[in-house]
């Protein structure tokens, strides 16, 4: 049996398709204008030279920023859950996940079946978030993919006191052109996130194990200062940027087993 789960985020789309409760296949691209076309163009990527069609598969549903607009979705489900059901897949044991996406950061604590339990997320500002990142990233004329690294060769972070997208940004621009290493620039701005990020999770409760999710989780650097904040190592699972297409996935699963059970 095949099941598919496509995330649509504000930043990025993606597809995992499951075979046997393994993954067999995946892809990652960004998501473009049009949300319908974004659905189609990510789902072929990830089926293209396996010999699948969309057709075959028995089940997909969507989640993330565009679910409702994936017109070969059979349902869909908040990436909230997803990602839950998607970690638990790889560690049963967590209880404690920060989920940081493109436009928004997300703490939720989930149970040993990969259901939440309680959340909280920050929506209101872009700050701290893929997108603001990408824009520090272009300010110091970095590549986005270097800027956790570079961050790592800091040794002494720039306190911003703000972390303020549009604030942080000019902070950012100010204190380059006052001469200041752009690795330090990078530290203080991912120990001001990270604060931020460990403030989410406060209000949902510390608790083992722990894990980072979403693209932000592929910066070296923020996952080091986040982990130094939250006092626990994370578990990383192989993609974190693929948590919420594989939770949706296995939610397709369950629901077909469900509706097959039910005649």
């Amino acid at each position: 049996m095949l099941f598919g789960g496509i995330d649509i985020g504000s930043r990025a789309a993606k597809v995992v398709v499951m075979k046997d409760d393994a993954i067999f296949a995946s892809t990652i691209q960004d998501t473009g204008p049009e949300s319908v076309k974004t659905a189609y163009m990510a789902i072929n990527t990830a089926l293209e030279g396996t010999g699948i069609a969309i057709e075959d598969i028995d089940y997909i549903l969507a989640t993330g920023y565009g679910r409702v607009l994936v017109p070969f979705a059979k349902a869909n489900v908040s990436e909230i859950s997803c990602h839950a059901k998607g970690i638990n897949w790889y560690f049963p044991s967590v209880r404690l996940i920060l989920d940081m996406g493109g436009q928004d950061c997300k703490g939720i604590a989930c149970d040993g079946q990969g259901r939440v339990t309680s959340f909280v997320m920050n929506d209101k500002c872009a700050g701290g978030t893929g997108r603001f990142l990408e824009m520090i990233a272009d300010v110091l004329n970095i590549p986005l993919s270097e800027i956790g690294d570079v961050a790592l060769e800091s040794t002494t972070a720039i306190p911003f006191n703000t972390i303020c997208a549009v604030f942080a940004k000019t902070d950012a621009i100010k204190y380059l052109k006052q001469g200041a290493a752009k690795k330090d620039i990078l530290a203080g701005l991912n120990e001001a996130i990270s604060t931020r990020s460990y403030n989410l999770l406060k209000r949902v409760g510390i608790q083992k194990d722990f894990t980072i999710t979403g693209g932000i989780s592929k910066n070296k650097g923020m996952v080091a200062k986040a982990a130094e904040k939250v006092g626990l190592e994370p578990l990383l699972c192989e993609d974190p940027q693929l948590v919420g297409a594989l939770g949706a996935a296995l939610f397709a699963r369950d629901k077909y087993n469900l509706l097959k059970t039910k005649g």
